[in-house]
This record gives structure tokens, sequence and C-alpha cells, in this order.
């Protein structure tokens, strides 16, 4: 095995210390000449200690963050630790690709050893969902559940929110009741934040909170519903993992598996998580985390910038803190704007930014007349950099919501301008997607009752009504695949159903192996996506897609396990301009945007009332997360930076008030005294015409109030 022969190749380099410590420090490694200090200090923390302590690295943006926890995984590998026994948490499967990647060509270089033997050793690198579905299915038998279990993604779990919520009634109700995503999501929330209901209802949900009592007997017959099909959805991911460690004996069990543990984006990490991680490590030996408070803007997945914050104090002695304020991305410029933003924040580890890229270019502060000329100036300023030679993909538009790109998508397509706008249509979201991908969970887990009422319901002739009773029907017995067999045919389904019952005995034997399998689901829907969709010929090619990732799994229970946790991008009829273009400019929500880099970036509406949000600004954590989101935004630039400030905006009102303009006021985040920072500029020109009706002392924007008066 390729782990045996990395563990045997360190072994061969370090013969008297490879029992999972780093007691033998390799002297002046070259592959840590090309770290900074302050990388090297964070890579080399704990080097000859047995049980080194923690270590917390706040990396600001653009400071080499990934390489430094590449490297420090790696030094850990090259002085002795077993790989086997390192645990590399991120937040996509990408990142830990990357990182592992990374991890292997230093490694490897050292050691004189293949570099995939590295990657193969280095088996626990993956996101906390999929870190966690690898362990439950490990200890299923231990904490009650069936080996078996499927997971469903999100919209798998919506729907089986909204079977419940019918099954009780609640869809019936004389008041709206809230729909199957809002039960979701409160749903998620107070499991991903450790929160009471009643109090998630009211900081975060204050429309739901008169459905406390049906929500609360709503998630219980959830729970019970997921339970008795044998499936789990992202939350249990965690809720499960962590009702494991709540258990000493299985907590030391699993925490003796791993003498490292280290965490990408701390900062987006939720209580739930953070729970595990302080019982995987209580005393913080061996345990690494990385991140930036700076960048903590994900509280609506219920991520808290408490956990960074908090970290050091949770142990005794606290955690060794080490700074990454080098930037590799931006200019001092616009460094020195950023700095100039989060300096303001309430509470944050002192950090300011700095860069050897040196320029006379202050970043811009543009005020325009209204939403239209914002347009017209992001379209002139890419064209005029296009034209300089910068390509339309070196060059992005941030916002702080999606729908405020609006005009601006407007005047691109108006202008024949290709554009790709992140947050579109996701791969596993595609109706085509799902039905194969529901043929394959309703045979690796009969049981599930979403996936078994979605596939009988492809047949014509078979409606919700009809799929109930059959789904009913298989439950009673201890072979739902028997049972299925045994159901007379549906009186409308036809010769459909025959061949229907065939593939699924078929399925549940795994005769035919992996992928193979796949291949015979996608031979018996594929006459009914003829039937279904009018865009047929492009979906096949999506199925086609899916059986080209299926060959890269062992298996389909790997496969659907992993690609739910982490999917593709888009589907081929949603991946839009790239397609059709060479170049094209990128649009994206800031939250999108984290972790990227332009050469040059826009950013819409700078004003109050948009960032921060009208919305965001009820609590003083809320308002210190929009100042965070700007501090990203800024960040995601290179070489320059365009914040726009809109002086009005065009809002449709009922006919009583008629259309109406609000005027705007920049954001509270630059204040007069920090404009020194930016060249300040008007466009386009000031003439008469274009002042013409502006207001010349402008209010606050409360859109709020606005709408609030509508009903006076």
């Amino acid at each position: 095995m390729a782990s045996d022969g990395i563990a045997n190749k360190t072994r061969n380099v370090f013969p008297e210390n490879f029992s999972g410590g780093c007691r033998f420090v390799l002297a002046s490694p070259t592959y840590l000449d090309a770290l900074n200090p302050e990388q090297r200090r964070a890579v080399v923390h704990g080097t000859g200690e047995a049980a080194p302590g923690p270590l917390l690295v706040i990396a600001g943006a653009g400071s080499g963050k990934t390489n430094t926890l590449a490297h420090r995984v790696a030094h850990l590998i090259v002085n002795g630790a077993d790989p086997r026994r390192i645990l590399l948490m991120t937040f996509s499967r990408r990142a830990a690709s990357e990182m592992s990647r990374r991890v292997e060509r230093i490694a490897a270089q050292v050691l004189g050893t293949s570099a995939g033997a590295v990657t193969d050793a280095l088996a626990w690198a993956g996101t906390f969902h999929g870190i966690g579905a690898r362990l439950l299915r490990e200890h299923a038998t231990q904490i009650g559940l069936d080996t078996a279990f499927t997971i469903h993604d999100r919209e798998d779990s919506a729907d089986l929110m909204n079977l419940v919520r019918h099954e009780l009634g609640f869809s019936e109700a004389k008041s709206r009741f809230p729909t199957k995503g809002t039960c979701l999501s409160i749903y998620s929330r107070v499991v991903n934040a450790q929160d009471d209901l009643d109090a998630v209802l009211k900081t975060t949900f204050p429309w739901c909170a008169m459905w406390s009592k049906e929500l609360r007997a709503l998630f219980s017959g959830y729970v019970a519903a997921k339970q008795s099909q044998n499936v789990l959805d992202y939350d249990d991911l965690l809720l499960y993992w962590a009702g494991m460690m709540a258990e000493s004996a299985m907590a030391a069990e699993v925490a003796a598996r791993f003498d490292h543990v280290l965490v990408d984006e701390y900062q987006d990490t939720n209580k739930l998580q953070s729970s595990i991680l302080l019982a995987l490590k209580p005393q913080g030996h061996g345990l690494t985390v990385v991140g930036d408070d700076a960048q903590s803007i994900y509280s609506f997945r219920a991520a808290t910038v408490r956990n960074i914050l908090d970290f050091p104090s949770a142990f005794s002695p606290a955690a060794d803190i080490v700074t990454l304020d080098r930037n590799y991305r931006s200019t001092q410029p616009i460094l020195g704007a950023a700095n100039a933003v989060i300096e303001q924040a309430s509470e944050r580890f002192t950090k300011n930014l700095w860069t050897e890229r040196q320029s006379d270019a202050k970043p811009l502060l543009v005020t325009v007349r209204d939403e239209a000329d914002q347009a017209r100036y992001v379209v002139h300023k890419v064209l005029e950099a296009r034209e300089s030679g910068m390509a339309l993909k070196s060059q992005a538009v941030l916002f702080r919501t999606s729908s405020h790109s609006g005009p601006l998508e407007i005047e691109l397509t108006r202008q024949n301008i290709p554009f790709v706008k992140f947050g579109g249509l996701k791969f596993l979201d595609a109706a085509h997607i799902k039905d194969l991908l529901s043929i394959l969970r309703w045979s690796e887990n009969p049981r599930d009752r979403v996936a078994g009422f979605r596939v009988l319901q492809l047949l014509p002739g078979v409606g919700p009504g009809t799929a109930g009773k059959v789904l009913d029907a298989m439950a009673t017995g201890p072979d739902p695949i028997w049972a299925l067999g045994e159901i007379p045919t549906p009186p409308r389904a036809g010769e459909g159903w025959a061949g229907m019952v065939e593939l699924m005995r078929r399925l549940a034997k795994e005769e035919a192996g992996w992928p193979a399998e796949l291949g015979y689901a996608r031979l018996w829907y594929e006459p009914l996506l003829e039937q279904a969709f009018d865009d047929a010929m492009v979906r096949v090619q999506d199925i086609v897609q899916l059986e080209q990732i299926a060959g890269g799994y062992p298996s389909r229970e790997r496969f659907l396990t992993e690609l739910t946790l982490d999917p593709p991008d888009a589907t081929s009829d949603q991946s839009g301009v790239p397609l059709l273009d060479e170049d094209y400019l990128i649009l994206s929500t800031i939250h999108s945007a984290k972790g990227q880099e332009w050469k040059s970036v826009h950013v819409l509406n700078v004003v109050d009332g948009c960032i921060p949000s009208d919305l965001g600004t009820g609590s003083t954590h809320e308002l210190e997360e929009e100042r965070r989101l700007l501090y990203v935004a800024m960040t995601r630039a290179r070489d320059d930076l365009n914040l726009i400030v809109p002086q009005r905006f065009f809002v449709t009102q009922q006919a009583k008030h008629g259309d109406r303009h609000l005027y705007a006021q920049r954001t509270r985040f630059i204040p007069r005294a920090m404009t020194d920072l930016f060249e300040d500029i008007l466009w386009p020109p000031v003439t008469p015409a274009h002042i013409e009706g502006l207001s010349p002392a402008p209010v606050r924007m409360d859109i709020s109030a606005q709408m609030r008066g509508m009903w006076k």
C-alpha cells in the first residue's frame, strides 16, 4: 500500500523517532528558505516537541496562508510525524486537494519518495462534513446508525421537511406557515449555532416566531422521518460527530487516531465545529488553526467570529499566536485603505497588512449620479482596461447582494460584453442530475422515501398518490426491493414499470460493479429524459460528465457521499459564457469572492443601506460583519480598486406614492477623515445637467423606513 510505503520511507529517514511525534529536526531545510520570518515561525512551531502546544495563525488577506499551512504539514511529516495520523480540515474538498498536492511536493522532495505516496498517506484531509461522514460510517454501529445510511443534500432535506410539514397539516394552516426552505434554514441554524429555537426565531427569523410550537413538532417529526428512512442531512454529519465526542470513551477513541489536527479558515466555523475540535484536542496538543478574524463574513451560516477570537484563551497556557501580515497580492495604497477600514472594528487581533508592492495609484472613491451612471462607469473602465491589455477575466465587479448587479448586467448585455455571475444553478440542483442520483440513492438505501418518491414519478402515469402508496407497501417488509417487485403494476404506469423494477433489483444486487451501475441507470433514464425536456441533448452531456466523475470513485456509496458533500459548480447548460467566449468579466457577490483575487476590482453601491446593508445594522455584531465584508471586497484587488458611490437609487413604489429616488450617503465605514487614502473623483465630469435634481445635502438612505411608510 502507498500509505505503508511513505510510512516505511519516513521510518527509514527517522528510524528512532517514528511514533507520531516530531523529535527529529532536519538541519537547515531548504524548503523553508522561501518563507518569510512569520511564515517560518508558524511552520516550525513545536518542532522537536512530542506534544506541541496549540497554535493560532492569524493570516491576513493575501499573506500566503495556504502555502504556510501546506509547509507546516510537510514539515511535520519530514520531521517524523506519521501522515496517516494527521487530520487536516478545510472548507472545500478542492482546498483539501490543493493542500495535499502542495504537501506532497515539499515532503516528497525531501524524503526522496514518490509524491503520490505522500498524498495517499495523508488520508485524513477533507472538509468537516466529509471527515464527519467517514467517522460516522466507521462508528455507525456504536452510535445507533445503520452503516448503509445515505446523505441528503439541501434540496432533498427540504423535500423531506415538506413531506413532514404536509403530514402534520401545517401546509393547510389558515395563516401562512413558513415554507419548506425557511423551515430547513431555521432547523439548520438551531443545530449549527447550538442555540434555542425561540432565541433563533427572535433574532434571525422574527416573522416566524408565532409558529414556535408548530416548528418544534415539525422538527421532531423531521428527525423521526430521517431516522426511519436511514438518512442523514448535512447538519447531522456534524451533530452526530459532536454527539460522539460528548461521550468520553468514544471521544478518546477518535482523538487517539490523530497526533496533529490542523484547521483552515477557522473564522468560518460554527459552535458545533468548535466543540468537535476542542473535544479532539482538549489540551490543544498538536492543534493548529489558521484564519483571519477580519474575514469572518458567514454568520448567516451560523459561523461565529467568537471561535477565532476566543481560541487562545480556550487553553492553559494560552495558545501561541503567529500573525502573517505581509501581503503578496495588493499594492500598498490599497492595503493602507483596507487597514484603515478594519482598524475601526470594535474587537480584533491587531494586524496591519503591508507589502513591498509600492504604487502611486490610490484606490478610487467614485461618486456617480445614480445606478445607471454606475453601470456606465464600470463598463467604461472595464473596456478601457481591456484596451490597455488587461483581460476581462482579470477584472471583477463585486456587490453586497445579488440584485445589486441588475442595472450593470443590462448595460453589459447592451454593450455585448460577456460576463459570468457567480451563484448560478449548482450541478446537483439540476432536475436531470437529481433524477439520476435519486435512482442511485434509492438503490443504495431503499428506505430513502424522498429518493423513491422522485424515481417513481419519473414514470408516465405515476403521480404523488400512487408513489406514496408504493412506498408505504415497500415499508411493510424487511426487504423493500423484494416488496417492490411483488406490488402489482399501477393501472397507468404502463410498460415502464417492469423495467424500473428490474433496474432496481439489478442495482440492489450490485452485480455489475461500479461505475457500470450508473450506466444501467442512464440507459433506463435517457428515454424518459427525452420525453420530459426539450433540451435533452444538452442534459445528456451533463449525464456523460457525471459518468466521467463516477469513474474516479471506488464505490457507489463513496460517490454518492462525496458528490453530495462537494458538488461540481454548474451544469453544462448553466455554466454560461465560458463555453461561448474565451474571455469574460467576473460578477460576484462579496461572499462568493472570498478567497479570490483580480487585477482590477469594482465594488458597487458603497453607500449606507447597501454596505452596510440596511438590514445589517440591528446590532453591533451585525454591523461589524458588514465592516468586514467591505474589507474582504477591498482586499480582493491587486492593482486597481474602485469603490463606487451612487448618489441616488430609483425605487418602484405603489401607485399611490409613485416611483421615487432615494438619496444615498457614502458608507459610514469610510468617514471623511479617511478620504485622504483615496482619490476622490466624480464621474462623469460635473456639469449642470449632471447635478440637476441632486440634493445638496444627501441624507442617509433608510430603505426600511421607506417601505414602512408604504403602509401608513
